[in-house]
C-alpha cells in the first residue's frame, strides 16, 4: 500500500460500511415485502382468487413482456398505463359510483362536494384498513368492491385481447392485438394486477401508510406522501449541499497536480501487439454493429409511441402488420438489451486489450483461443436471447418455458434465465482471461502495484456483480426481484462499471505518459471511494415504492444524494480529456477516443447528475415515478455516459490494432456532433417537456391520469412525440456515420495485423 495506505483504508471502509447497509436493508426487503394473501374472499366467503392464482398471473404478465408493456409499481415502459395505478383508480371510481347509487340514487359525479367527501372517506377506510391481511392469511373484500372488480375486468379483457371496441386504445398504448391470447391467462393476469393495487392501497400492519409508502398518488383514498417522505427528501438536499462543500474543500486543499514530461512518441505504439490483442478487431466490429442496431430499434420503438401499431403506413401498404410480429414490447426489449450487450462488449474489449500490456506485452498460453471462444459465446448469447424474446412475445414458446428461454419480463433483465446464465459464464471467462494476465504482474519485484491492484479489483467487480441478477426466481415477490434487479442495473452498471472505467482510463493515460503514476493511482482510489459511497447504498433510491419500509427510503435518499457529489468536478475532467489531444503531436491519432471521453464527462454531469437528482429525492420520485422524466435520465446517462465510454474504448483499441488506418475526419466530426445533438434533441424537444406536463398532471390528479390514454393522446403531446422522430433520425444518422468509420477500420487490412 505504501504512501496510498490511507486511501486504501478509505476504500475498504467504504466497501465494508456500504455493503453492510445494502445487505442489512436487503434482509428487511425480504422480511417486509408485501405478502401474497393465501386467498382473496368475498364477505360471503366466496374464494375470488388464491395465492397460486396471483403467482400464475405474475407468470402470465412476464409472457407479455412484463415491464415492456406499461409498468407495474412504477417500473417499466412509459406508453401504456402503469397497471397498478390504473387498476386502482378504475376500481375506486367503480366503487364510488356503486356506493353513490346505493346511498343517494345518483352517480358519484352528480353528488354534492360534501357527499363526495363522505364517500371518499369511506373508500379510504375500506381500502386502506378494512382490506388488511387476516391472521389466516386471507383478505376479505366487501360485496361492493367485488362488484367494482367485476365491472372493470371487461376493459382489461378487451385491451389485452382483440376486441374491436378497444382497437384505438391498443394503438394508443402501442399494444399489439391479442397481447395475451389465452382468456384463462388474462384472468390470471388481472389477479396479479389486483394484487399490485391491493399492496399499493392497503396499510401495513400497525401503520398508517401502505406497503408502497402511499405510492401511487391517488387523492380518492388519500394516497399522499408520508411524513418520512418529506423528511428524507429534505435530508437528501442538505446532504448534497454538504457533500459538494466538502468535495470542493478537499479538492482545493488536498489535491496536488504533478507536471509530467509528455513523451515525444506514443509509448503504447512501441509495444508489439500480441495475438490476442490482434484478435480484438471482431469485438470492435460487434460493438458498433450492436450499437447501430440499438439506435435503429430505438427509432422504431419511439415511432410506435406515435402510430402505435404502424410504421409510416409502409406496413399497411405492404399488407403486413409489423406490430403483429415486432410489437413495441419486443422492439423495446431488443433496444434495451442491445444497449447492455454492446456497452458491455466495449468494456470487455478495453480490458482484453490492456491485459497483455500489464503482462509485459505477452500473452499467456491459449489467450488468443480464449478471446476467440469468448467472442463466439457472446454471439450465441446475443442471437439466442433475441430469438427467445421473439418466440416469447409471439407466444410460440409454451408459457411454462417462457421464464427460462423466452422473456423474464423485467426491464434490463428481459433475456431468459438460460441466456442470462450463459452471459454470466461469459463474464467469468472474461475475468479468467484478465486475471491470468494481471496476476503474474504482482510477482514482479521493485515496482509499485497500487494502480494495478485497483484495476484488478475493478475488473473483478465487473466480472462477478452481474450474478445477483440470478438470485430471484420466476415467482419471487416483486420487492425481492427489484432488490436484486437493481443490483445489476444500478450497482453493476453505475457502480463497478464506473470504477472500472476510472481505473482503466487512469492506467491508459499513465501508460501514454500523460499523467504521473502517483496522480493516476490516487485519482483511481479516491474516485472509486466516491462512486461507491453513493452508488452502493444509493441502489435503494429505486426501491422507495416497490414494497419496502422507511429505513430503505432513508438509506436510498441519503446516499443517492452523495452519488451526485463527484459529478460536480466533471467539467474539469472533461477539459483534461479534451486537452490531452494537444499534449503532443502524436496524440492527434487519439482525438476521437478523447472526444468520446469528453462527451462522457458532460453527459455524466447532466444525465446522471442533474437529471438523476431530479428524480432521486423521495418526494420528487413519489410524483415522477414512471413518467418520461425517468426516460430523460435513462437516455442521458446510459448512452451519454456508458455508451460514449464504450465507443471511446473501442476507438482507442482500434487505433492500436490498425495503426495504419486513418479515420475520415469530416465523417467522424459530423457523426460525433450528430449523436450529441440527436440525444440533446430527444431530451429537450420531447422527453423532458412531456415529463414536465406529466408531472403537473400527476401532482394535480394522480399518476393514473399522467399515464392515461386521455392525457397522453392530447394533440400537443402527440406533437412532441412526432418532433422526437426528427431527433431520432439525427442521432441514427450520426451513429451510422460514426460506426461506418469504425467498421472500415476493423475490416481494413494492415501489415501489422494478423
Amino acid at each position: 500500500m505504501g504512501q496510498y495506505k490511507k486511501l486504501w483504508f478509505l476504500l475498504f471502509a467504504v466497501l465494508a460500511v456500504c455493503f453492510t447497509i445494502l445487505g442489512y436493508m436487503g434482509s428487511e426487503v425480504y422480511k417486509k415485502a408485501p405478502p401474497y394473501p393465501e386467498k382473496i374472499v368475498s364477505s360471503s366467503g366466496q374464494v375470488l382468487m388464491t395465492k397460486d392464482d396471483i403467482l400464475a398471473g405474475q407468470s402470465a404478465w412476464q409472457t407479455t413482456g412484463g415491464m415492456e408493456v406499461g409498468s407495474v409499481l412504477g417500473h417499466g415502459a412509459y406508453q401504456a398505463p402503469d397497471w397498478t395505478a390504473d387498476w386502482l383508480h378504475r376500481e375506486l371510481v367503480a366503487w364510488l359510483d356503486l356506493t353513490a347509487q346505493k346511498d343517494y340514487g345518483k352517480k358519484f359525479d352528480e353528488l354534492t362536494e360534501e357527499q363526495k367527501a363522505v364517500l371518499k372517506t369511506r373508500a379510504a377506510e375500506e381500502y386502506r384498513n378494512q382490506s388488511r391481511i387476516q391472521a389466516d392469511g386471507s383478505v376479505v373484500l366487501s360485496d361492493t368492491r367485488v362488484k367494482a372488480i367485476e365491472e372493470i375486468t371487461p376493459y382489461y379483457m378487451g385491451v389485452y385481447g382483440d376486441d374491436p371496441k378497444f382497437q384505438s386504445t391498443r394503438e394508443h398504448f402501442a399494444m399489439k392485438n391479442n397481447t395475451l391470447p389465452s382468456v384463462e391467462a388474462r384472468q390470471k393476469l388481472f389477479n396479479f394486477f389486483f394484487w399490485t393495487s391491493w399492496s399499493a392501497s392497503t396499510n401495513r400492519p400497525d401503520e398508517n401508510f401502505t406497503y408502497t409508502n402511499n405510492w401511487p398518488h391517488e387523492p380518492l383514498i388519500k394516497n399522499v406522501p408520508t411524513t418520512e417522505n418529506y423528511m428524507w427528501s429534505f435530508t437528501s438536499v442538505v446532504l448534497l449541499l454538504m457533500g459538494i462543500g466538502l468535495l470542493m474543500w478537499g479538492y482545493s486543499f488536498l489535491t496536488k497536480h504533478e507536471e509530467v514530461q509528455v513523451p515525444t512518441e506514443d509509448p503504447i505504439s512501441k509495444v508489439q501487439l500480441t495475438p490476442s490483442q490482434k484478435a480484438l478487431g471482431k469485438y470492435v466490429f460487434l460493438t458498433v454493429v450492436l450499437f447501430v442496431a440499438q439506435a435503429l430499434l430505438g427509432g422504431l420503438t419511439a415511432h410506435y409511441t406515435v402510430e402505435g401499431q404502424g410504421f409510416y403506413g409502409i406496413d399497411a401498404a405492404l399488407g403486413f402488420e409489423i406490430s403483429e410480429w415486432f410489437p413495441y414490447a419486443l422492439t423495446r426489449t431488443w433496444h434495451i438489451q442491445s444497449a447492455i450487450f454492446w456497452i458491455a462488449t466495449g468494456f470487455l474489449t478495453a480490458g482484453l486489450f490492456l491485459a497483455p500490456i500489464v503482462n509485459g506485452g505477452k500473452d499467456p498460453k491459449f489467450q488468443r483461443a480464449g478471446v476467440n471462444f469468448l467472442y463466439i459465446a457472446l454471439f450465441i448469447v446475443v442471437i439466442g436471447s433475441y430469438a427467445g424474446n421473439f418466440i416469447a412475445l409471439t407466444h410460440i414458446i409454451p408459457p411454462e418455458l417462457n421464464f427460462w428461454f423466452g422473456h423474464q419480463g423485467y426491464e434490463y433483465l428481459d433475456l431468459g434465465r438460460f441466456w442470462q446464465l450463459l452471459l454470466m459464464v461469459g463474464l467469468l471467462l472474461w475475468l479468467f482471461l484478465m486475471l491470468r494476465c494481471t496476476v503474474t504482474a504482482f510477482k514482479e519485484k521493485g515496482t509499485d502495484k497500487n494502480l494495478l491492484a485497483i484495476f484488478v479489483a475493478s475488473m473483478v467487480g465487473v466480472g462477478v456483480f452481474y450474478a445477483p441478477g440470478l438470485f430471484y426466481g420466476e415467482k419471487s415477490p416483486i420487492a425481492v426481484m427489484e432488490y436484486w434487479r437493481w443490483w445489476v442495473v444500478h450497482l453493476w452498471v453505475e457502480g463497478f462499471f464506473e470504477v472500472f472505467a476510472t481505473a482503466a482510463l487512469a492506467f491508459i493515460f499513465y501508460n501514454l505518459g500523460l499523467v504521473s503514476y502517483k496522480s493516476a493511482t490516487a485519482a483511481s482510489l479516491v474516485a472509486g471511494s466516491l462512486f461507491l459511497v453513493g452508488g452502493v447504498p444509493g441502489t435503494f433510491h429505486h426501491l422507495y415504492f416497490t414494497g419496502t419500509t422507511t429505513p430503505v427510503m432513508a438509506a436510498g435518499a441519503s446516499f443517492s444524494a452523495l452519488e451526485v457529489v463527484p459529478l460536480i468536478l466533471l467539467g474539469h475532467e472533461a477539459y483534461e480529456h479534451w486537452s490531452h489531444q494537444h499534449a503532443a503531436p502524436w496524440m492527434k491519432r487519439l482525438r476521437w477516443p478523447l472526444m468520446s471521453f469528453t462527451a462522457v464527462a458532460f453527459w455524466n454531469m447532466l444525465g446522471a447528475g442533474v437529471f438523476g437528482f431530479l428524480i432521486n429525492p423521495p418526494l420528487s420520485l413519489f410524483y415522477l415515478q414512471g413518467l418520461n422524466t425517468s426516460a430523460v435520465h435513462a437516455h442521458a446517462a446510459l448512452f451519454g455516459v456508458y455508451g460514449f465510454l464504450a465507443l471511446g474504448f473501442v476507438l482507442m483499441v482500434g487505433c492500436y490494432i490498425k495503426p495504419n488506418f486513418t479515420y475520415d475526419e469530416k465523417q467522424m466530426t459530423i457523426g460525433f456532433w450528430m449523436m450529441n445533438a440527436g440525444l440533446a434533441g430527444m431530451i429537450a424537444s420531447s422527453l423532458l417537456p412531456i415529463g414536465v406536463f406529466q408531472a403537473a398532471a400527476s401532482i394535480t390528479h394522480g399518476l393514473w391520469y399522467a399515464r392515461s390514454e386521455e392525457f397522453l393522446q392530447q394533440g400537443f403531446l402527440e406533437g412532441f412525440r412526432w418532433i422526437r422522430t426528427l431527433s431520432d433520425l439525427v442521432f441514427i444518422g450520426g451513429a451510422c456515420l460514426f460506426a461506418l468509420q469504425v467498421i472500415k477500420m476493423s475490416l481494413s487490412k494492415d501489415k501489422t495485423s494478423a
